[in-house]
């Protein structure tokens, strides 16, 4: 008898935790949906600031800038940010995450001072854990807007520009398709030399057809650090869609595997409860026949 109750006890909490998860996942799917949305639509402006800035590039072929160049004198210090989660049951997210950071540190840090900075709790506390000190902690969230990210990534120019870091580099969760997601490290500061000449984008076959005013040099220096801002904006919303497939596939998986177990509770309490039965029976017909007898 305190079998088929223990046994009934844990079906109930079987069934409350699929009921948990399951609200976890459609929750998770809503979320995703909507990142997802805005991912897909700040692409083509992200799109069109590249392709703006390598239009003028090829027109200011002699044009520099240490947003290009890099700095003039080497300092020694790279600044990296790590973007992960605020909380978890998504999956192996921070973990791949972290342990991305986590390589590249170990490997940057024989030559290079590397200055960390996250987002999100559990990568501040994942460093804590660690005895790493965290310069500053961002609490962006799930949701990123696009005014703190952008305050964040002018804050970067204008430490970068002051001289205080080589690079400034994020780790974060790439976005590719449902099914695959990758933690990569990519680099904010300096940014990558915009392509000139025949090997830049297809528009700028159209080069000749503009002239710019004002030179193509002053629309430069507006457009690299709107770049910036773009680049940095769109990895956070990369890493929020990221974390939202991530918690709904992870919510979806223990959601079927509290489904199997309840099924699989069943069937042993089923078994339990025929066999007490049969031994009840058994136990009255003996002892009929004692009577009997």
């Amino acid at each position: 008898m305190a079998q088929l109750r223990e046994i009934k006890n844990r079906m109930g909490a079987v069934k409350t935790i699929a009921r948990i998860t399951k609200t976890m996942q459609m929750i998770a799917t809503a979320k995703y949906t909507a990142a997802g949305q805005r991912a897909q639509q700040s692409r083509p402006y992200a799109a069109m600031i590249d392709d703006m800035v390598r239009q003028v590039a090829s027109n200011a072929s002699d044009y520099e800038s240490p947003l290009i160049d890099g700095p003039g004198e080497k300092t020694g210090k790279a600044l990296l940010l790590v973007i992960c989660s605020d909380r978890g049951l998504c999956g192996a997210y921070n973990a791949n995450v972290l342990r991305t950071a986590n390589k590249h540190r170990q490997a940057e840090i024989d030559s290079t001072d590397v200055v960390i900075e996250t987002a999100g709790k559990k990568a501040s506390a994942f460093f804590k854990f660690q005895g790493i000190e965290v310069s500053r902690a961002y609490g962006i969230g799930d949701t990123p807007q696009y005014d703190d990210v952008e305050a964040i990534a002018q804050d970067y120019l204008d430490r970068y520009l002051a001289g205080e870091y080589d690079t400034i580099k994020i780790v974060s969760m790439r976005y590719h398709t449902v099914s695959r997601q990758t933690a990569e490290v990519t680099q904010l500061l300096p940014l990558s030399q915009p392509e000139s000449g025949d090997e830049a984008t297809s528009v700028t076959s159209r080069q000749d057809v503009y002239d710019f005013t004002p030179s193509a040099s002053e629309l430069l220096d507006t457009l690299l650090p709107t770049t910036v801002k773009t680049l940095l904006y769109q990895l956070f919303i990369e890493a929020a869609v990221s974390e939202h497939v991530m918690r709904m596939i992870a919510m979806k998986a223990a959601t079927d595997n509290a489904r199997d177990f309840g099924r699989t509770l069943a069937r042993t309490y089923n078994r339990a409860r025929q066999g007490q039965i049969t031994t009840e029976l058994t136990e009255i017909v003996s002892g009929v026949a004692a009577l009997e007898g």
